[in-house]
């Protein structure tokens, strides 16, 4: 009586569970050293189901190449994924080489506080999308709220629009240093609308972490991603 073979691995095209078991067992001396399929496993594997293949249904010329073309896509995108992780390192490796850079110099970041430094000024700018008949500017003192300065920008244009506060208070006295806040509206279609600031300021140190580059600002203003430095200046 004919004995039967029983697997529970599922058959290749073309080859019998028998050769599927065989060629299972032949890459069995190297599965627990190394889980991942390479090269040399992948011929192992191919010879073997070739010497142990059903004579009855031998394995066409189709399946070798349908199995060498799944293999290749395969080492294929390993490869890709190893280029591109070297590439992206390269990338963290170069901007953080240009981050230092700006180490002293004075930036743009959006922001509604800026830096006042003793004799200084805090110079800013907002962009308009469309113009406006009356742009005024705000400097507040966060500590209780209060509006030390105004300034009245008048009939603007649509594009960037910059200001600058030199540290004088509206009565005409000097403002202590220190951070404060800018609040800048404009009057569009007869509604009046609060806007995004950009302030300048300048940069005393830059910090890599899990986060990217950071730019920490002089004055107390703190840190902000790279990605937030509209300009330089």
């Amino acid at each position: 009586m004919m004995s039967t073979v029983n697997s529970t691995s599922s058959t290749i095209p073309g080859t019998s569970s028998l050769s599927t078991a065989a060629a299972s067992q032949s890459m069995s001396s190297g599965a627990g050293a190394n889980q991942t399929l390479g090269q040399s496993d992948f011929l192992k594997l191919m010879t073997a189901q070739m010497t142990h293949q059903d004579p009855t249904a031998p394995m066409t010329n189709g399946d070798f190449l349908s199995q060498m073309a799944q293999f290749g896509t395969v080492d294929g995108i390993k490869g890709l994924q190893t280029s591109f992780n070297n590439f992206s390192t390269s990338m963290g490796s170069n901007q953080n080489l240009q981050a230092t850079n700006l180490i002293g110099k004075t930036v743009s970041t959006a922001s509604n506080q800026g830096a006042l430094a003793a004799g200084g000024s805090i110079k800013g700018s907002v962009a308009l999308t469309s113009s406006s008949s009356d742009v005024s500017v705000q400097i507040i003192n966060p500590s209780n709220g209060t509006v030390v300065s105004s300034m009245d920008l008048g009939s603007q244009a649509a594009g960037d629009v910059p200001f600058s506060w030199n540290g004088t208070n509206s009565d005409g006295t000097q403002a202590s240093p220190g951070i404060y806040q800018v609040k800048v509206q404009s009057m569009v279609n007869g509604t009046n609308t609060a806007l995004t600031t950009n302030i300048q300021s300048q940069v005393s140190s830059v910090s890599m972490g899990a986060q990217g580059v950071q730019v920490n600002l002089a004055g107390g203003l703190g840190s902000v991603n790279l990605s937030q430095v509209t300009q330089i200046l």
